[in-house]
C-alpha cells in the first residue's frame, strides 16, 4: 500500500506491505508540496527495493488542510490509481495524527489540532487513537478552548496556540506511515475507508472577485 498526505506543510509518503510499514520518507515545506511530492514516492519505492507496479491500494489523507496543498496529494494518488488500476481510499488527516499518538503513547480522551492559519485551526476529538467523537472542524482556538480544557491536544495547531491548549502533545504533523497502518487495520477488519475526495470544511482563499466588469471582444 502507498500512502501520500500533503493536508499539512509535512510531503509524507509510506510504504506498507499489510503488516508493517517498509519504508517512509517526511519533509516540511508548506511551499513545494508539489515539487516534494512525486520525489519522495520514488524514495520510498527504491528504500523497500520494490517498482511501482508492485503497489496493490493507495490511501491519501483527504485532510481537512488548505486547498492548495491538499488538492496535490489528492490528485497524485486517483493518477497512480488510474494509471495502475488498483483501489484509491481516502483517510481523514486528523486520525493519522489521532493514531500515531497513539503509537506513540498517549491514551484517550484527547484532541488533534492542525494549523488552519487565518488563526483558526482544524480539529477534533478523540475518546482513542482509533475512534474520532464527531466530525472535524475549524475554529478559533479561543472559541473552542473551554471545550477542550485539561484535554492533551496533538499537532501543530496546538503547539501554535499555548494559551488555549496548555497540553500540546506531538506528533507535530502527519506520517504517512501512521495514515497506512490505519488504512490497513481497517482494511483487514472489514472496515470501509473514505472516498478520495476534499475534506476542505470551508472555501478556498482565491475567490472570482464580485462585481468584476467582462471585456467582451466587438
Amino acid at each position: 500500500m502507498l500512502a501520500v498526505d500533503t493536508a499539512t506543510p509535512a510531503v509524507t509518503v509510506a510504504l506498507h506491505d499489510g503488516t508493517s510499514v517498509v519504508a517512509e520518507t517526511g519533509q516540511v515545506d508548506a511551499r513545494r508540496h508539489g515539487e516534494l511530492l512525486l520525489p519522495a514516492v520514488d524514495r520510498v519505492l527504491a528504500e523497500a527495493g520494490v517498482k511501482l507496479d508492485a503497489v496493490t491500494d493507495v490511501v491519501v489523507g483527504v485532510g481537512p488542510g488548505p486547498y492548495t496543498g491538499l488538492r496535490v496529494g489528492l490528485v497524485t494518488a486517483a493518477t497512480f490509481g488510474s494509471a495502475l488500476r488498483v483501489p484509491v481510499h481516502g483517510l481523514c488527516t486528523l486520525d493519522g495524527l489521532a493514531y500515531a499518538a497513539g503509537q506513540a503513547g498517549l491514551e484517550g480522551p484527547f484532541a488533534v489540532a492542525t494549523d488552519a492559519r487565518r488563526k483558526e485551526v482544524y480539529w477534533a476529538r478523540y475518546e482513542d487513537s482509533r475512534t474520532r467523537a464527531g466530525e472535524p472542524a475549524v475554529d478559533r482556538p479561543a472559541d473552542i478552548a473551554e471545550q477542550l480544557a485539561g484535554l492533551p491536544v496533538v499537532g501543530a495547531g496546538a503547539l501554535l496556540y499555548p494559551d488555549a491548549f496548555p497540553d500540546a502533545r506531538s506528533p507535530e504533523h502527519v506520517s504517512a506511515g501512521a495514515l497506512a497502518a490505519l488504512a490497513a487495520e481497517r482494511l483487514a477488519a472489514g472496515a470501509g475507508l473514505l472516498p478520495p475526495q476534499p475534506l476542505y470544511l470551508r472555501r478556498p482563499d482565491a475567490q472570482v472577485p464580485k462585481n468584476y466588469k467582462v471585456v467582451t471582444p466587438k
